[in-house]
């Protein structure tokens, strides 16, 4: 009886050691929020609840009416159980992309709308993302920002997979919407326009290319988006400021706002933002008496 018990505490021991290596049990979802990351920890991935989601009004996006018309629509089938689309926003750098998809999310969020924010990386996991959610009741949003891909990417097919390449059906309470600089999303090379030239030992170079188009092709809606023109910049500017308290925008600021502009080389709603900060926040330590 002795032994047995000496072999029993050993093995506890040896147990107990053990359990320091073995990864932590991957949390419930805190399903009381309404927008959540997909996080990786110890090669485990889990959805992690955003405790301060970025609330951005529709109102609040100037210039892109007709692509703010588009996705309201679309997010607004979505909700009521319409048949929607998944939805591409392509386009210049800061005109309003991400913003107006955390736009729908706040105009949406209390008909029951959830957002899911996947980074590339972590594509692979949409399958077990899209199990997760198929049996809610609330309509998610799987955002994918900044998206682009090389033909290595393994979360190239799992994308195309997600979105209706699959033998399983799409679930009805999921969309895609993702943004890019490229309509694309995957980087095309001259050589595969050349149909019938030889490219390397490829028998048909131009089939690489209908495959690289294809994943585009699976977004139902296709939103672009342009660079400001010079008195949509201003306007936008003129609306931060207000935002902040300046009710006025005299010449010198404007002038001020291009020169900004300028140094960025674009022109942009979230240069026009940055600006607007970096004004008030001048304006604020020159009155304070600071130099």
């Amino acid at each position: 009886m002795a032994d047995l018990e000496r072999l029993i505490t050993r093995a506890e021991a040896v147990l107990a050691r053990l359990e320091s290596f073995l990864p932590s049990p991957v949390p419930d979802p805190d399903w009381s929020a309404i927008a959540w990351r997909w996080q990786v920890l110890n090669g485990r991935g889990h959805l992690v609840a955003v405790e301060h989601p970025h609330y951005i009004s529709l109102d609040d996006i100037r210039n892109v009416d007709e692509q703010k018309a588009e996705i309201v629509r679309n997010t607004k089938q979505f909700v009521l159980g319409y048949p929607a689309n998944n939805v591409l926003l392509t386009g210049a750098r800061g005109t309003g992309k991400s913003s107006l998809v955390k736009a729908v999310l706040g105009a949406f969020a209390n008909q029951g709308l959830r957002l899911v924010e996947v980074d590339k990386q972590d594509l692979v996991a949409l399958p077990e993302i899209v199990a997760l959610l198929r049996a809610r009741k609330e309509r998610f949003i799987i955002f994918c920002d900044d998206l682009s891909f090389e033909a290595s990417d393994p979360g190239y097919k799992a994308l195309k997979v997600v979105l209706d390449g699959s033998i399983a059906a799409t679930s009805d309470n999921v969309v895609v919407y993702a943004t890019s600089n490229r309509r694309h999303l995957m980087p095309e090379y001259m050589s595969e326009n050349l149909e019938v030239a030889r490219n390397g030992d490829e028998i048909r170079p131009g089939d690489t290319t209908e495959e690289k188009v294809s994943l585009s092709e699976r977004f139902g809606l296709w939103l672009s988006f342009y660079s400001f023109s010079q008195d949509e910049y201003l306007a936008v500017v003129a609306q931060w400021l207000k935002h902040y308290g300046i009710e006025q925008v005299d010449e010198q600021t404007r002038n001020a706002a291009l020169l900004f502009s300028h140094t960025r080389g674009a022109r942009s709603g979230r240069v026009a933002y940055q600006f607007a900060r970096d004004y008030v926040g001048r304006q604020a330590l020159a009155g304070a008496g600071h130099s």
